[in-house]
């Protein structure tokens, strides 16, 4: 005949009914116009393409992996139904594989991959792996996620010498100390070794950036999987943020044209000019990494995918209340920020910036003014004028007697009659009006 399955028989009317053995009953009736029910449902079939379809099962090939369902759970052996006419038998010895939590979860009529590790032993079973079967559908999963530039969450397993060791379904992967977000390049192998430690047990967002299943490499990158997010994140800011928004921020990198801050999954640039009311030598003078800031949306690139933003726009113009703040003849102290050939460029405390001509430095007598004084000194002034439209506030230091540069004479009230003269022009004594 046709080799049949055990457990089934031919009815009458030959249409193969099964009766027992380990796979689920089914109850099928025929009634006198060749149609069948199948829990209470009718449907016409030609009994030639039934048996044609039960018979043409294509015979599982060792190294195959299929799909079986779960028929019977036993303590040294699990029964699954490939379809066929055998039933496949997963040992013992490949159940001590699989890891607690994935044979706990396994549940009778659960549809599981299996790898064909015999198609007919010296007993004539059809023996199974599940182990296997689903390593080779974590092998497919990850070139998938590999194709498609997805990311997936993984637990750090352990760690060696070149990386951390995750696990992905039923096998290891590797992720290279290069490519590990909070291990900083260059530190010394005892303090890495306790970095990657640290990791251990916690899980990592990733991405798979190699698939060897031949040679059992699967190659994971944080740093990959953390460019990924951000440019998510930063399309979704680009929409969210309007331009005047102020939002915290916390400085990421600090270069000579300007501030790194992430702003919530994505970087944004504060140009040295958006730093201050008043100039800057250069960023790392008032900001660090690490920094916790407020910052104003200056603009947003939605082309370019750049966002713009501002520091000294997130707060108050100080120029604003100026005339509120200071008044002619005034002693207030102020920190040097630029030391040039005709004076001194002088930051106030509230971000005013002014300038102290060499010609008004000390008695008026200084031919330069490098030997006077130096970039960051803390000096005593008098204001001399200021000039609200133009943003200009002018300084002297001739009649307060200053024995040197730095004495501190800002609790001495100001004269009533101090001379109201013209500041010197710094554009006169420098061709970039400097």
């Amino acid at each position: 005949m046709y080799g049949l399955k055990a457990g089934w028989v031919l009815s009458d009317r030959m249409l193969p009914v099964q009766v027992t053995g380990r796979s689920v009953q089914k109850e099928r009736k025929v009634n006198s116009l060749g149609m069948h029910t199948n829990n209470g449902d009718e449907d016409v079939q030609d009994f030639g393409q039934m048996l044609d379809s039960y018979y043409s099962f294509d015979e599982p090939k060792r190294g195959d992996i299929r799909e079986a369902v779960i028929l019977q759970i036993d303590e040294n052996e699990i029964v699954v139904d490939l379809g066929g006419k055998r039933d496949g038998i997963v040992p013992s010895q490949d159940l001590e594989r699989l890891t607690p939590s994935v044979l706990d979860s396994l549940q009778v009529g659960d549809v599981v991959p299996v790898y064909i590790l015999n198609p007919s032993d010296n007993s004539g079973n059809l023996l199974v792996s599940i182990n296997l079967g689903l390593q080779g559908s974590d092998w497919t999963r990850a070139q998938r996620l590999l194709e498609n530039d997805e990311t997936v969450d993984a637990v750090v397993t352990g760690y060696n010498r070149g990386g951390l060791l995750v696990k992905f379904g039923q096998i290891e992967g590797f992720v290279p100390v290069s490519h590990v977000l909070d291990i900083p390049q260059g530190l010394p192998s005892d303090t890495r070794g306790d970095a990657m430690a640290s990791l251990v047990s916690s899980t990592l967002v990733l991405k798979v950036i190699e698939v060897n299943q031949q040679r059992r490499r699967l190659i994971f990158s944080q740093r990959e999987a953390q460019r990924e997010w951000r440019a998510v994140q930063k399309e979704k800011l680009l929409n969210e943020l309007a331009v005047g928004d102020i939002i915290p921020g916390r400085v990421t990198g600090v270069r000579d044209f300007g501030v790194f801050v992430d702003i919530g999954g994505a970087d944004g640039l504060i140009h040295v000019s958006e730093l201050a009311w008043h100039r800057i030598p250069h960023p790392n003078d008032i900001l660090s990494i690490g920094d916790e800031i407020n910052v104003y949306v200056l603009d947003l690139d939605h082309k370019k995918q750049r966002i713009a933003l501002s520091l000294c726009r997130a707060m108050s113009d100080p120029w604003e209340t100026v005339q509120e703040t200071y008044s002619i003849g005034q002693i207030v102290q102020g920190t040097v920020n630029n030391v040039v050939d005709f004076g001194a460029f002088v930051v106030l405390d509230d971000g005013i910036e002014g300038l102290l001509h060499v010609t008004e430095m000390a008695d008026g007598s200084l031919t330069e003014p490098f030997s006077y004084i130096q970039r960051g000194d803390r000096i005593s002034l008098q204001i001399v004028r200021i000039e609200v439209d133009e943003k200009r506030i002018g300084f002297t230091q001739k009649g307060l007697q200053i024995d040197t540069p730095t004495d501190d004479l800002s609790a001495i009230n100001g004269p009533d009659d101090v001379d109201n003269r013209p500041l010197p022009d710094p554009a006169e004594d420098s061709p970039e009006g400097e």
